[in-house]
């Protein structure tokens, strides 16, 4: 089939060859010229595993193209993916200024019947002023359709969501647009259920607000746990045998970030606002993501007493291992409270330190090269990023160029009886 991809990030990218190694042909626009210069490149604009392997595969079969030039790519498309992005307003809600551009630059090109795909995580009802965006700018009168189709994919293993996905949702009043549909996805093997749009679109918003109120409540059970002397690890691990729970998302940190969960439960909180109803649990997992941050702060105060002049060494920058993005990264909120009691920081991240100075994330901090940079003459270690290099360190070596052999562990990588034998001091989320 003929695809248009519009938006090269996380979710657009990763579409767009994804399609593309199926067999399709792909056009992915971006309005960001840098971008589509170092696609152009053969360079990626973000890290995901795999990812550059499958672009220049396709490139080179001459399935995947990449253009600034909207009316190029939707003249090359019979499918055009709205895949920009939705950032928060100050007040949370959703911005949907790029999804109205795109729509209308759709509209504006169109000259034969087009299926317009909402690939970006949008409020309920955002179909109906897409259709309606089409509508009025639509000069040449051609049909089109408007389909909902969220996506489910994990940065740091979005291709393989991707290809092996747990289920395909397609919102939909259209059987015409339902039939495309069906047999895009068909290589899938995977459930599909086909709604109408307004489902389709609140299934994303759902299905990312109770993971984020799972997260939420395990860390809320890690307070317990620190109240009593109880180990949060084995509750998770109790609770998850459990098939009505399940084991995912019940590992207890410092909080969830990325751009998914922090910024989609806030969206869907002013999304119940607008329609008449106070989701007061919502508000109450937010409230919960953002105590676990300021809590990492105060096990390194009591761990440390005074922070004011101390050395804190950060491992892990990422909201999450093999991915670079740190966009709502508990990490920035964390050091910044550090900073304003005076202590000086290092970091080591093993992919999103670039990102981090590239971007001017954070300010006044020295960029190691390795963990045990960081933990030379630190007087504290802090884990915020679970990679799997630091579950394999030489604690031994970072115990000796500590200066004081204390390690916070926002993520339970490590064992504490193993550390309290190697005379560590350790805390981590039950403690």
């Amino acid at each position: 089939m003929r695809i248009c991809v519009v938006g090269t990030g996380y979710v657009g990218l990763v579409t767009g060859t994804c399609l593309a190694e199926l067999g399709n042909n792909v056009v992915c626009v971006d309005a960001d010229t840098e971008k589509i210069d170092t696609l152009q490149k053969g360079m990626m604009p973000i890290y995901e595993p795999g990812l550059e392997e499958i672009v220049h595969r396709n490139v080179k079969e001459e399935r995947l193209s990449f253009t600034t030039s909207i009316a190029e790519g939707v003249d090359a498309a019979d499918i055009i993916f709205i895949a920009v992005g939705t950032p928060p307003k100050e007040d949370g809600e959703a911005d949907l200024s790029f999804v109205e551009q795109v729509a209308r630059d759709i509209a504006l090109n169109m000259k034969s019947y087009k299926i317009i795909v909402e690939k970006s995580t949008v409020p309920v009802e955002t179909g109906e002023w897409v259709a309606h965006t089409i509508k009025i700018n639509n000069k040449n009168k051609v049909e089109f359709d408007v389909v909902s189709n969220p996506e489910f994919l994990r940065e740091g293993t979005a291709i393989h969501d991707t290809m092996n996905p747990e289920r395909i949702v397609i919102g939909t009043n259209s059987a015409r647009a339902e039939k495309i549909m069906r047999e895009l996805y068909k290589p899938f093997n995977a459930p599909l259920i086909v709604t109408d749009i307004k489902s389709a679109e609140i299934i994303k918003h759902a299905s990312n607000a109770f993971l984020a109120m799972k997260i939420s409540f395990i860390n809320a059970i890690s307070r317990i746990c620190e109240l009593t002397g109880a180990d949060v690890v084995k509750i998770a691990e109790g609770m998850g045998y459990d098939s009505r729970i399940g084991k995912a998302f019940l590992n207890a940190g410092c909080g969830f970030g990325g751009f998914c969960f922090p910024k989609d439960l806030e969206a869907f909180i002013k999304i119940s606002e607008k329609l008449g109803y106070d989701f007061e649990l919502l508000r109450a997992v937010k409230k919960i993501n953002e105590e676990q941050k300021k809590l990492m702060a105060k096990k390194i105060k009591d761990a440390l007493w005074i922070i004011k002049g101390k050395t804190i060494g950060i491992l892990g920058l990422a909201f999450k291992p093999n991915t670079d993005d740190m966009r709502f990264a508990p990490s920035i909120d964390i050091i910044k409270q550090l900073q304003t009691e005076g202590a000086r920081i290092k970091v080591f991240d093993p992919v999103a330190m670039e990102r981090a100075e590239r971007h001017r994330l954070l300010e006044d901090v020295e960029f190691c090269k390795n963990a045990y940079a960081v933990a030379m003459d630190s007087d504290c270690l802090v884990i915020l990023t679970e990679w799997n290099e630091f579950k394999e360190l030489d604690l031994l070596r970072i115990k000796e160029a500590m200066k004081n052999p204390v390690i916070i562990d926002g993520r339970n990588i490590y064992d504490s009886a193993a550390m309290k034998e190697m005379g560590i001091v350790y805390r981590f989320s039950s403690m």
